[in-house]
């Protein structure tokens, strides 16, 4: 499936941004603007379901599949976020970056409770400016308001079987796993079975979920050599 994909930047090296589920390409604006300061062009798809791209049906091998089809290989830099950190991990051998990140990503989803992704569905909803706000308090006025317009677009039937342990990943390509303060998604004895399989581990202090968003000066310190 052919997404929708957003550009910006004139620059000499390509970096490629995959949102988290739920969202769309708009939640990168604050990193992709420090990304085109530095000389990169960068491409950010909106998810299939998300943002404008089509709705069909919803596997994490289809995702990865959509971000082969619709961007190009040899990237200088690609960063997946959550459920795109999954994609991301399923698509690189065939996007071949020369280094990849995965911020807090959801490569095990599968354990989360069922209960979490309910309340995470509830609060698509429901959610308001006041309400993303308060969940939020780290977040720019932009922030918000981007989070806002990815729920306004997201399609309400997208729901994923999500896949595998961590343990299945290893490292092909220059990989930086970057870890919320704590993760939700990535355990500590995950995050060693990653660290074993080939992955370099750096946490991000303080940070939720949404390292780029609670701290991006955080966030782009911890790409370090990475961007």
């Amino acid at each position: 499936m052919k997404l929708n994909v957003h550009e910006r930047g004139t620059g000499d090296r390509l970096a490629l941004l995959i949102h988290g589920g739920m969202s769309d390409h708009r939640t990168w604006h604050a990193v992709e603007d420090e990304l085109v300061a530095r000389g990169y062009r960068v491409l950010a798809p909106d998810l299939r379901g998300h943002g404008v791209s089509p709705r069909g049906e919803y596997r994490p091998e289809l995702l990865a599949d959509d971000l082969v089809e619709s961007l190009p290989a040899g990237a200088d830099v690609a960063i997946g976020h959550s459920l795109g950190g999954l994609a991301l991990a399923l698509a690189v051998d065939r996007l071949r970056p020369a280094r990849a990140v995965y911020s807090d990503p959801g490569l095990r989803l599968g354990d989360i409770p069922p209960n979490v992704l309910e309340l995470m569905r509830a609060m698509v909803a429901s959610a308001t400016e006041e309400s993303v706000r308060a969940q939020n308090p780290r977040w720019s006025d932009a922030d918000v308001a981007a989070e806002l317009a990815g729920f306004k677009l997201l399609d309400p039937e997208f729901e994923l079987a999500m896949s595998g342990p961590a343990s299945a990943f290893v490292a092909t390509r220059p990989s930086l796993v970057q870890l919320a303060d704590p993760s939700f998604t990535i355990s500590p004895e995950a995050a060693e079975e990653l660290r074993a399989n080939g992955f370099e581990i750096r946490t991000v202090a303080g940070t939720g979920h949404c390292i780029h968003r609670d701290d991006l000066a955080g966030f782009l310190a911890s790409l370090d050599g990475w961007i």
